[in-house]
Order: C-alpha cells, then structure tokens, then sequence
C-alpha cells in the first residue's frame, strides 16, 4: 500500500541526527546520502530499510524523486565555522552548490539545510544574499533560523543555523519553531548522564552531577583532517573542565568503583548529550563514532523544524491530526 506520509530526501545525512527528527516529525525518507563509510553503516545498522547511498552528493542525481515535500540536508560546517578559515564559496568543502543543483531537480515543496552560527557572519552577507536570490530563481522563499539546541530539551548550548526555503506557494503557512521548554530551563549535564556515570559502580557520580550543573557547550566532531576523540579546542576543554569534564579524550567505560579524578565522557554520553536515543548504535572505532556525533544535527531539533515545515505543507493533514 502506498504511504501516505510527506516524502523527503536528505543529503549529508551522517549519522542519523537529522534523519531521526524528520522521522519522528512524520516524514518518510526515501534516500539518504552520506560520503562516509562508519556513517553510512550506522544509518544501515539502525534502520536497515532505509536506502543509504554512499557516495559524494555532488555524484548524486535527485530527477527521480521529482515532486518530494522535502530536501534535508547538513551541508558541511568547516567553510563557515570560526574554528575554521571562513572561506565560505572559496573552501572547496561548500556544497550549497550541489544543494541547490539538487532542488532543481527533484523540485521539492521545501527545503531544510543545517549549519553553524558563523553562517550568519557579517563576512558572508553576500553569500547568504546571493544563495537567496539563487533560491528565489528557483521559486522558493528563504530564511535563516538560529536555534539553540537548549531551547528544545537537548542538554548542550549548540546554536544552529537552519535554512528553510519553502516554495512560494506555502511560505504564508510557516511559522518558525518557537521554544519548547516555555522558560524552564534544559537538562544539566549532571542530571542527563549521573545514570550513565554511575552504571559501573563509581560512588562520587551523585556529588559530580550536583557540580555539573549546566548545560554543555557545544561537541565539537571535528573533520576526517583536524580533531580525534577529544572535546574540541582549548576553549571547549577548559568549559568542560569547570563541569567537572576531562575534555581531553573519550573513556571506554564509566568510571569504576573507587575512582577518584576528573571522569570522561563515553561515546555514549556524549550521544545523549547530542540528543541521540540511547538505543541509536554508531559505527566504527572511537574517533570515528564521536566524529560522527560531535557532527551530528540534534534529533530533537530537527524534529521541530520539520514539523513546522510540514504543518505548512500540509495543513490538511495537520487538520486531522488535531
């Protein structure tokens, strides 16, 4: 029997954190394209019914899914992240090129592409000029949304930068995502993992979580040339120090009974902390594991704006929800 959800496709798709919210906001995913091989296997291992193409997007045609609601993606972050050199259009890495190539194609009813804040720079105002007006060529009308993950229950800060475009047709229907928490603040890092770093048994993990009594700053994942199994740069590492946090690496377990120091967070906690179920398995060693989350689009997040998104492209169906 034919489905009778809104269809999308994603590029860029990673490890799932934006797949996730667009399944949970009610959106069948018909194609997921990922370059990376560990990433490609942690879609494949979680929902083996998806269609994941391992491949670069710019060697991925979208004509024959013409007509889709939506086109997702998580363009990547490095040619607008502070972290890096900004090069935006120059970084070879850009591939709001190829995104656009492929709204051409497959003519969606709208578009969701996730960055970092640094998108918003005063330094590529004519970027986001110019990719509005390319947008615009296309028949949609864009936008920018800065989202705080903390806004939508995910213990960490992790500003975000969406770009919704929808066709011009349904932009009077779309209304941004407003927070969910409603002034009440998100979960501490304590309070999200005290269950996980107390699992093997250490006594101090109630008095840690008591001190780690705010919410994360923001993974930093790194790319396949810069960054391994640690918390990101000296700035992010001192912030996790003052939570009680030894930034330096991953550890392989919990702490153990009897241990006395400053813990480290597992793959596992640092997932949680990224808004991933704990049920959600990633490939790959350490370092590729935690590439993959410390690069991911939290979950929760992206569940919103894709919900939003839909509400506009199918009110009737929202209707009947109600």
């Amino acid at each position: 029997m034919k489905s009778t959800l809104p269809t999308c496709i994603e590029i860029c798709a990673g490890a799932g954190g934006q797949a996730l919210g667009l399944e949970w906001a009610g959106f069948q995913c018909l194609a997921h394209v990922e370059i990376d091989t560990h990433a490609c296997q942690t879609l494949r291992t979680n929902r083996p019914n998806w269609r994941v193409f391992e491949k670069d997007v710019r060697d991925f045609c979208a004509k024959e899914y013409r007509g889709i609601d939506l086109l997702a993606g998580g363009v990547p972050c490095p040619p607008f992240s502070k972290a890096g050199k900004q090069l935006g259009g120059s970084d070879e890495r850009d591939l709001f090129p190829e995104a656009l190539r492929i709204v051409e194609e497959c003519q969606p009813k709208a578009v969701m592409l996730e960055n970092v804040r640094g998108f918003l720079d005063a330094i590529f105002e004519d970027y986001r000029f110019k990719l509005k007006n390319q947008l615009a060529d296309l028949g949609y009308v864009a936008n920018w949304l800065l989202l705080n993950a903390s806004d939508y229950g995910v213990p960490q800060l992790r500003p975000r930068v969406v770009v919704v475009a929808l066709r011009k047709d349904f932009v009077r229907g779309f209304y941004p995502p407003m927070p969910l928490l409603d002034g009440k603040r998100p979960p501490t890092v304590g309070e999200a993992l005290v269950d996980l770093m107390s699992s093997d048994g250490w006594e101090g993990a109630l008095e840690w979580a008591q001190k780690a009594n705010e919410v994360a700053p923001t993974l930093v994942g790194g790319s396949k040339k810069h960054g391994g199994a640690d918390l990101g740069p000296s700035r992010a590492k001192k912030a996790w120090a003052q939570l009680g946090v030894d930034g330096k690496s991953l550890a392989d377990r919990a702490p153990q009974r009897g241990f006395v120091g400053m813990p480290k967070l597992t793959v596992r906690m640092a997932a949680r902390i990224q808004g991933f179920p704990d049920e959600w398995e990633f490939s790959g060693g350490k370092t590729a594991a935690y590439r993959q989350i410390g690069n991911a689009f939290p979950p929760p997040v992206a569940k919103v704006v894709a919900t939003k998104i839909k509400e506009s492209i199918h009110p009737e169906k929202n209707a009947k929800c109600a």
